[in-house]
């Protein structure tokens, strides 16, 4: 690295696109604690606290990979001794390269933490003065409300009946969202099983799959921002366009493009109510024993070939409706002897366990489909951070059958 890079005040880094470290300043390196060409070779993952590493995938790469500059993200970085290191980044990816150039500046706001907190104090003590004023207007206002109190036990009995009626309304409404979802397919080529429980009456995450044919299925998985009654609709509105365009055979690129447009034609007149969605599809020939699918910013689905190796179909475009301009780049794999898919939304499992669905697939090759979905279910209960209590929870599996010999590859 050039001398005036070297010593520049700020962090300089090159990566490869996988995340490999390919150069770095010395500035960066005193900062982290590391000594001079230790990190070249590794992962970016090295250096990043867990956080940065889930923001890292799920905003970092989608933005570079549509070609757009990463602008002042806040990340943090972990030094040699396990110390948080706040950040600024600015990062760019070369013309006609792989190679993405970050600039790293650090973040220092200690005296301004301090000087809030002096105003925060000056705030409370006035805050305690003005309490105690509020206090002698509160007992002339509280014989006030005890001459309302007759006026809103009658009001009460009034919104009760009208929770009821909504309670009965959102209940319908989820018996509708449910009905709308598919039923599992067991075939000669392949077999698919579902889960969907939502979080609260109504949900944000949604499933379907579809026999397009006598040897090809699509299938789909997708999670709106959110949940609850807004999610929820948004949802149904995306399940009736994509059943359509699904059993009318067009390419995945083209059904993602199709989703992100009916977002952009739900909320451009209001921004404020603007929602984005993650999904992943899959477009399965049982024919040609090929699998194709796009990622939109969603957890990433795991293929597990008959020997158990595993491969996870991760992200291959940020999500449908974060922002105008989206291409949606589909990849393949083959496969001869057949294998097991598991897709699912963020509800099922936190980010930070995801390795025990890995393990859960690894673990139990041998069973049923059924059976699988029972052993996941129960995995799910099992929990006991209480992480499943507060989102929805929907997954797929897929068993593929195939001929005598074994082979994958991706495209």
């Amino acid at each position: 690295m050039e001398n005036l890079l070297n010593h520049a005040p700020c962090g300089f880094l090159t990566l490869s696109e996988d995340g490999t470290i390919l150069a770095i300043n010395q500035t960066l390196l005193t900062v982290l604690e590391y000594d001079t060409d230790v990190l070249i070779g590794k992962n970016i993952n090295h250096i990043l606290t867990v956080p940065a590493r889930i923001f890292y995938q799920l905003y970092f790469i989608p933005l570079i990979k549509a070609d757009k500059p990463v602008e002042e993200m806040y990340i943090s970085l972990q030094t040699a001794n396990g110390d948080d290191i706040p950040v600024l980044i600015n990062a760019i990816q070369r013309k006609n390269s792989l190679v993405i150039d970050c600039v790293l500046v650090q973040m220092h706001k200690r005296n301004e933490y301090e000087n809030e907190l002096l105003i925060a104090k000056k705030k409370a003590e006035t805050a305690l003065s003005e309490k105690r004023q509020a206090n002698k207007e509160l007992e002339v206002a509280l014989h006030k409300l005890e001459m309302k109190q007759k006026e809103l036990i009658e009001l009460n009995k009034e919104n009760q009946k009208f929770k009821l009626e909504t309670q009965m309304e959102l209940h319908l409404a989820k018996n509708i969202q449910e009905t709308s979802l598919t039923k599992p397919i067991f075939t000669e080529g392949l077999q698919i099983e579902a889960f969907y429980q939502a979080s609260s009456e109504l949900s944000g995450d949604m499933y379907g799959f579809y026999h397009i044919n006598p040897n090809q299925y699509g299938i789909i998985i997708l999670d709106v921002m959110g949940h609850g009654i807004s999610s929820a609709l948004i949802t149904m509105s995306l399940q009736s366009l994509f059943q359509r365009l699904i059993l009318n055979g067009f390419r995945a690129d083209i059904i993602f493009k199709e989703l992100d447009n009916h977002l952009y034609r739900l909320f451009q007149e209001n921004d404020e109510t603007w929602h984005y969605c993650t999904a992943i599809y899959l477009f399965i020939d049982t024919d040609q024993r090929t699998i194709e699918y796009i990622n939109a910013g969603h957890p990433p689905g795991l293929w597990q070939n008959s020997t158990g190796e595993q491969l996870e179909l991760t992200s291959t475009s940020p999500p449908i409706g974060s922002f105008p301009g989206l291409t949606f780049k589909r990849r393949s794999l083959t496969y001869n002897k057949g294998g097991r898919i598991l897709l699912y939304t963020d509800g099922v499992v936190d980010p930070y366990d995801s390795h025990l669905l890995t393990s859960l697939l690894e673990n139990n090759q041998g069973i049923t489909l059924t059976e699988l979905k029972q052993k996941l279910v129960q995995l799910m209960k099992d929990e006991e951070n209480g992480y499943h209590n507060n989102d929805d929870q929907c997954f797929i599996l897929i068993d593929l059958k195939g001929v005598e010999e074994q082979n994958f590859c991706v495209k």
